[in-house]
């Protein structure tokens, strides 16, 4: 019997994780998040370190939030939510700034406004609140790791795009010489996100992920 419910749980860890990369990608079918993506995915360092500082925060929150949960006042539990985000977004604001300044730097204000992110408060209200802490991991790794693999992707064509390379962390990878020599710099403006944005968009639409209403 224990070892059936082990089972039981254990698919239902993998389940959730799964379905936070996929099924509710907070970017390209919740539509999340909007805000950091079109701001920082100019490149792939930018787009690592989001993602990496939202996984942390998003673990971290759902963890104390899932635990806290029975014993939160339901009048308070969306004060209670935001100190619990803001104290993960100030342990990694300091690590950022102590071991990874040029990061720091070049996220600038979108790193401390983690704390507002609709994708981490909706999480801690629609999931981490609800769950026990096996779960709330599951669902916090999972979307984490969606709302990452959606920066990647879009910062990977804007950055090859608008400057005809792909450099990460000061080491170029690889260049396109007819895109170096006259780049589609619109991919690196505001514009330019928007335009990969509804064309992955579209592109999940196709396959399915998002469902006509």
């Amino acid at each position: 019997m224990i070892e059936t419910k082990e089972k039981f749980t254990a698919k239902k860890f993998w389940k959730e994780l799964a379905k936070g990369i996929v099924l509710t990608n907070p970017v390209f079918v919740l539509i999340l998040g909007l805000c950091p993506t079109l701001a920082v995915t100019t490149s792939i360092n930018n787009a690592l370190g989001m993602g990496a500082g939202v996984i942390f925060v998003l673990l971290g929150s759902n963890i104390i939030i899932s635990l806290i949960r029975k014993i939160t006042p339901n009048m308070v539990r969306i004060p209670v939510f935001i100190v619990v985000i803001a104290a993960f977004v100030t342990i990694l604001s300091l690590l950022f700034e102590a071991y990874i300044p040029p990061l720091y730097e070049s996220l600038g204000i979108y790193l401390p406004l983690i704390v507002v992110n609709c994708i981490i408060l909706g999480r801690a209200e629609v999931f981490a609140s609800k769950n026990p802490v096996l779960l709330s991991m599951a669902d916090g790794i999972g979307v984490g790791l969606g709302f990452t693999v959606s920066l990647i992707i879009i910062s990977f064509l804007r950055e090859v795009l608008g400057t005809g390379s792909l450099e990460i962390f000061g080491k170029k990878l690889f260049a396109i010489p007819v895109l170096s020599q006259s780049p589609l710099t619109i991919f690196i403006m505001p514009p330019g996100a928007f335009i990969v944005i509804a064309l992955l968009m579209a592109l999940f639409r196709l396959l399915g992920v998002l469902k006509n209403e």
